[in-house]
């Protein structure tokens, strides 16, 4: 995708508009293709970023991503153990010597995974998961697809070429992918080691991501390389507050891949801050008309942060669009009124449904008959 097609994508996003300013150009990259995105999902800037390209072993991004996925839902535990199978174990490239019946568990095999980029780890933990390797492949195109990757085709759990077959996927898909997998906060503890051991101690691991120790604020994810792939990096940093992911394909060399990663990333935190709408007013209970209770609560969908512009940031407000009052029946989650923040000239730049916190039952004909009657018990007793 060209700058021209992204910059629509930003308008119509509504980050930037015809009455923004335009934010200053980035510099020459190296790679064939590249894309800042900011951990909310908010695209930043794009360079071919749908152009197809083998992804090497930052495919094992969407391989941790089911795993996460696995974990947080309670499928799978961190201490439940893994089987290395005769196909896992005679993975090439890089690697922990996985042996045929050798088992691990789960935090061991993201940690190989994660910080060792081990290949056979990777399908070790796709065969735990699915029971074949096949089937989990199955499982990543379809998560690649709900997540609206339109360009990607895996083939395998850790990206290297099987039989001919190549995965193929494009910078944009690899940063939604990215998005997605930063929503589960526990993966940082795997993607930030620099090193670390598993076999209690007896096998060394250390990180392929070197910009853990040469850019500030770095926090993973995963890097790749076959030759075929060039040097290849989704790369995610956080500085006050914002989460910035950079994902770098077909860089001709380690130091390109490292300097265009950078680049993109600088870029991101000298032009956007994150913005947290402070929406607690609108969130106040509201009256309920005949209801069998006096109030709801009022609850909102209101992300952690904002991504804008930095020079945005100056004259942002917050208005509401809620009711005095709202009639019962009411069910939890019904959208009741919505807050928008605004920036100085009045664009919209997010709007945040406000929604009821809890069921609201109408009264019926007895419910009333009885307010009624403690009114007219109430008058008489003021009248003595």
């Amino acid at each position: 995708m060209n700058w021209k097609r992204w910059l629509c994508v930003l308008t119509c996003a509504g980050l930037l508009s015809g009455q923004a300013l335009a934010l200053p150009e980035m510099g020459g990259l190296k790679a064939k293709s590249a894309a800042l995105y900011a951990a909310d999902g908010t695209p930043l800037y794009g360079y071919h970023a749908d152009d197809q390209l083998q992804p090497a072993s930052v495919t094992k991004i969407m391989t941790m991503l089911l795993t996460m996925e696995a974990v947080d839902s309670g499928k799978i535990k961190l201490t439940d153990l893994v089987t290395g199978s005769a196909y896992a174990a005679s993975m090439g490239g890089t690697q922990i010597w996985l042996k045929e019946g050798e088992q691990l568990t789960v935090d061991e095999m993201l940690k190989a995974i994660a910080v060792g980029s081990a290949n056979d780890c990777a399908v070790a933990m796709a065969e735990h998961l699915a029971g074949s390797e096949d089937s989990f492949v199955e499982l990543m195109n379809t998560r690649a697809q709900e997540l609206g990757c339109t360009g990607t085709t895996f083939v395998n759990a850790n990206g290297l070429d099987t039989g001919g077959k190549k995965t193929l996927t494009t910078a944009h898909d690899l940063a939604l992918i990215s998005v997605e997998l930063l929503k589960h906060p526990k993966i940082i503890e795997y993607t930030s080691i620099w090193m670390d051991t598993i076999r209690n101690g007896q096998f060394g691991l250390a990180n392929t991501n070197k910009m853990l120790k040469k850019y500030d604020g770095m926090i993973g994810l995963k890097t790749g390389y076959i030759s075929e792939a060039g040097f290849c990096i989704s790369a995610a940093a956080k500085r006050e507050g914002l989460t910035l992911i950079a994902v770098v394909m077909a860089a001709p060399d380690k130091d390109a891949r490292t300097a265009d990663a950078s680049q993109l990333l600088n870029y991101g935190f000298a032009n956007f801050a994150a913005y947290t709408p402070d929406v607690s007013v609108a969130c106040a209970d509201l009256p309920v008309v005949l209801g069998k209770q006096e109030c709801v609560s009022v609850i909102c969908d209101a992300p952690d942060t904002i991504t804008i512009e930095k020079e945005r940031l100056e004259g942002i407000t917050v208005a509401y669009d809620r009711p005095d009052e709202v009639s019962a029946p009411i069910a939890q989650g019904e959208q009741i009124g919505t807050a928008r923040v605004l920036d100085a000239q009045g664009e919209v730049l997010r709007e945040i449904p406000l929604r009821a916190g809890c069921d609201v039952e109408r009264q019926g004909f007895w419910d009333v008959l009885g307010l009624l009657c403690q009114a007219a018990g109430s008058g008489r007793q003021n009248s003595k």
